[in-house]
């Protein structure tokens, strides 16, 4: 089988490299630094499938011209597939293939040092011990421990960050529509609404679908706690990012951490810094001093990147041997 890889970047090679090497999974790869979309989809001609990543363009007219160019799977090396148009794959007869659990463990501890962030000031902190101030001024904080978390979506992230709340010494509330049972004595399952009213800290952790769109909007923010903080590793659109900005102006919340926003796809994992970033609204956010926003980097870790590299070629040798496909996702 011949994979295109698109968006490759240096630590992609690091991980991905060893395992085409792997006579076992019976694959060569052919890594293109370009992204995947309407213009560069026609570059996948030649290859059996098609690897993409969170940041990719996988609407229709896409898949389209990739089965145009003969490609029978779309393998995404990330667990969410909110870019991608099921329908449209299932009707040109591509196979969608995920990595649904990576490492939970990543995220999650990249959503606390988020929290930890915002709510003590450390980049503003680390700012003003540069240029020698010294004074302690705008630095002031919460506690954590005794305080309570509020988790919402309960996979394997969302847990996670539940037993990192936990082991602080936090009050731990959660809400699913399924209840996880490895949070049994961890977390109470409450509605949304009771969630948002009793969380000092509300994580996000859940999928973007049509029902969690902006599921954080004005009326549900107003719900939260103004010393709460807010902190999304998931998606941006699950945040009316309107909604958000109105409420930071209001000086609601203690802190924002936030390593997803609405409208990032154009400019996530590249370099701006020699030019004009035309879209406004991290400038806007960072314009808080409560607000802290890193680049869609919660999975950077060297765990996660060897495993979602091996779940992508494991996922790849299955649909090349007709074998059972675990990870499979369908309209």
């Amino acid at each position: 089988m011949k994979i295109i890889f698109f968006g490759a970047r240096d630590y992609d090679h690091l991980y991905f490299d060893p395992l085409a090497a792997d006579p076992e999974y019976g694959c060569t790869i052919k890594f293109l630094t370009a992204n995947l979309d309407a213009d560069t989809a026609p570059l996948a001609r030649g290859g059996d499938a098609v690897c993409a990543f969170v940041n990719s363009d996988c609407s229709a007219p896409v898949l389209e011209a990739l089965s145009a160019a003969g490609i029978r799977l779309l393998l995404m090396r990330c667990a969410g597939y909110n870019n991608v148009d099921l329908p449209a794959a299932a009707r040109l007869g591509i196979t969608v293939l995920r990595v649904p659990g990576y490492s939970p463990e990543a995220v999650a501890e990249h959503a606390m040092a988020l929290a930890q962030a915002a709510n003590r000031r450390i980049c503003k902190a680390y700012i003003k011990v540069r240029n020698n101030n010294f004074a302690l001024d705008g630095l002031l904080g919460h506690n954590l421990y005794g305080a309570c978390a509020g988790i919402v979506g309960t996979g394997r992230i969302g847990a996670a960050m539940a037993r990192i709340c936990h082991g602080y010494g936090m009050t731990v509330l959660a809400c699913d529509q399924f209840q996880n049972p490895a949070l049994e004595g961890i977390a109470r399952y409450v509605e949304l609404p009771e969630l948002l009213r009793a969380a000092d800290l509300v994580s996000l952790h859940c999928p973007l679908t049509a029902e969690t769109r902006h599921l954080l909007n004005a009326g549900t923010l107003a719900l939260m706690r103004d010393h709460a903080i807010l902190v999304n590793t998931s998606r941006g659109a699950l945040i009316d990012t309107d909604a958000l900005i109105d409420a930071l102006r209001h000086r609601k919340f203690a802190g924002v951490g936030l390593d997803v926003y609405e409208d990032e796809d154009g400019q996530v994992f590249e370099d701006f810094s020699n030019d004009v970033l035309c879209n406004q609204v991290v400038p806007v956010l960072l314009s808080f001093p409560n607000v802290v926003i890193t680049s869609h980097q919660a999975f950077f870790t060297r765990t996660a990147l060897q495993s979602i590299a091996i779940t992508t070629m494991e996922n790849a040798r299955a649909f090349d041997r007709g074998e059972p496909l675990a990870n499979e996702v369908r309209a």
